[in-house]
Formats: structure tokens, C-alpha cells, sequence
């Protein structure tokens, strides 16, 4: 049953990463790319503290969200090749911030996850 529920999350989740996608953003740096990571980590931050320490919600419910609409919604290996392709371009600086960018905001991302999931 697991399968169905990470299935119908990953299809959301890739649909939402789509619409995105779908903004338009003229520019040679990945913003929606930098955008579409950091929002996926807000959520996943959401869904792991909104969970932690709770055997009230169904663990289909985490695989949903976390495995399915996480993982179809994120982009890192769209962001791997538009990182290398920076740097192919020889757009050291745009890359390394790219790259910098990416994880630090990704990461602070998941914190204000876990801290919104606090305040519900």
C-alpha cells in the first residue's frame, strides 16, 4: 500500500514542479530551480517535525508528503546539471553561488520547516 500512497505524492509533487517551472523567470541563473529546492525543503522540515514524536498519523501520510511529494517536487539532479553547466560556461561565480545558495538555503529551509511544524 506504501507504493500507492509515495506514487500519487510523487505525481503531485512532479506536477507542482512542472507549474513551477512554468513561471516566467528570464535569467542565466537557475532562480526556479534555487526556489523549487528551498520550498521542498521548507515542506520536508514541515513534515518530518509536524511528525516526530506522534503515532497519530499514519505513516502513509508520511510517505505521501515526504517520500512522494518531496521527492517529486525537488530537483537535485536538475540542479547538479544546471551547477555544471555554470561552471562548463565558465560562470565560476553564478555557479559557486548557485551551489552555496542551494544547500545553505535548503538547509535553513528544513530548520523553518521543523520550527512552523512547532507552532501548529
Amino acid at each position: 500500500m506504501g507504493f500507492i500512497w509515495v506514487a500519487l505524492g510523487g505525481a503531485a509533487g512532479a506536477v507542482a514542479r512542472y507549474a513551477v517551472s512554468l513561471i516566467p523567470a528570464k535569467t542565466v541563473f537557475p532562480i526556479l530551480t534555487l526556489i523549487t529546492n528551498v520550498i521542498g525543503a521548507v515542506v520536508i522540515g514541515f513534515v518530518v517535525g509536524a511528525v516526530s514524536d506522534r503515532e497519530d498519523i499514519s505513516q502513509n501520510v508520511v510517505l505521501f508528503w515526504k517520500t512522494g511529494v518531496c521527492g517529486g517536487f525537488t530537483t537535485f539532479s536538475t540542479f547538479s546539471l544546471e551547477a555544471c553547466g555554470l561552471f562548463e560556461n565558465k560562470l565560476y561565480v553564478q555557479g559557486g553561488v548557485y551551489v552555496v545558495l542551494s544547500v545553505v538555503c535548503s538547509i535553513l529551509g528544513v530548520i523553518i520547516g521543523r520550527k512552523l511544524a512547532l507552532l501548529r
